[in-house]
């Protein structure tokens, strides 16, 4: 099995569920489930493929404080080689309001830095171990991204809910040749992918919740997959970095990309099911037994 290293992309989350989302008037809400932990587009990805038994070191910035010790404490017992930069701002928080259905409000209490003294030479060093880097959009990575270019490694990114046309996200699309992205912004999200694919790039991947997802090759090739069904929204946090993780298990076994879509799917609907990042259950051998019986 390939090395992956990941890079950017832990938080520590405060969760709400409610019912439905809050219209906009002053109210007071009673009782909701709540839960807090290590979130972000990162620890999704290292989390999955660790159930699924890719090796994987992740790399992110965490503060100097509570929050971002339990986010070490908690990647390191999840078995995942884990390193990371101190940021002087403090560890990234979010809260996140969820509701039945799988909707989202999400907002930034604390942001990391944009710019970070990073440890370059442990970077360089975990770039030169792996086969697969996988970069992520945050910002602090994008000082990252001259290292990840100058090596000849396939790279992949997670444009998340990219609109098409955003000019934060195109140094990222640029240091790629593999793309994730959701169709959460996009009116017309085969043409946006048609156009990265004429930016050159291999394959391109839009996920669509419920809808399921598309793929593009640089061939032309469309691939179309349905979502695989789920017995219970209970989270939805982290579905798209298992779909990530899920379809690159598959792509890196050089399976069929039909194949590796059906991997993916499979993986996102398993996040929904449970609390955590991941399905607590999650494995390989998990993955392969319902693929079998769902084709």
């Amino acid at each position: 099995m390939q090395q992956v290293f990941v890079i950017g992309g832990t938080t520590f989350d405060h969760i709400v569920h409610l019912e439905q989302l809050p219209v906009p008037v002053p109210t007071t809400i009673h009782q909701a489930i709540f839960h807090e932990g290590c979130g972000s587009t990162g620890a999704g990805k290292a989390l999955a493929f660790t159930k699924l038994g890719v090796p994987n070191t992740l790399y992110s910035v965490i503060g100097d404080d509570a929050y971002g010790m339990q986010i070490a404490s908690f990647l390191q017992e999840s078995g995942i080689d884990f390193f990371y930069t101190i940021d002087p701002k403090g560890t990234e928080r979010h809260i996140n309001i969820m509701d039945a259905a799988g909707g989202r409000i999400s907002m930034f209490v604390t942001q990391s830095s944009e710019h970070i003294s990073h440890n370059i030479s442990a970077i360089q060093h975990a770039i030169k171990a792996a086969d697969i880097l996988v970069l992520n959009i945050i910002s602090y990575c994008r000082q990252l991204i001259p290292l990840v270019k100058g090596q000849s490694k396939p790279v992949w990114t997670d444009l998340h809910d990219y609109d098409g046309s955003n000019p934060y996200h195109q140094d990222f699309i640029d240091a790629a040749q593999y793309i994730h992205l959701s169709s959460d912004n996009l009116s017309d999200y085969q043409t946006v992918m048609q156009l990265l694919i004429q930016q050159g790039k291999e394959l391109v991947i839009c996920t669509h919740g419920k809808q399921g997802a598309s793929l593009l090759t640089k061939k032309g090739e469309w691939i179309e997959q349905t979502a695989y069904p789920v017995k219970k929204i209970v989270d939805s946090n982290g579905a798209g970095d298992s779909f990530f993780a899920g379809f690159l298990f598959g792509w890196i076994q050089n399976l069929p990309l039909t194949t590796c879509m059906q991997y993916g799917a499979i993986c996102g609907a398993l996040a929904v099911e449970d609390l955590q990042l991941t399905n607590s259950n999650l494995s390989a051998a998990l993955l392969e037994s319902i693929q079998q019986k769902w084709i």
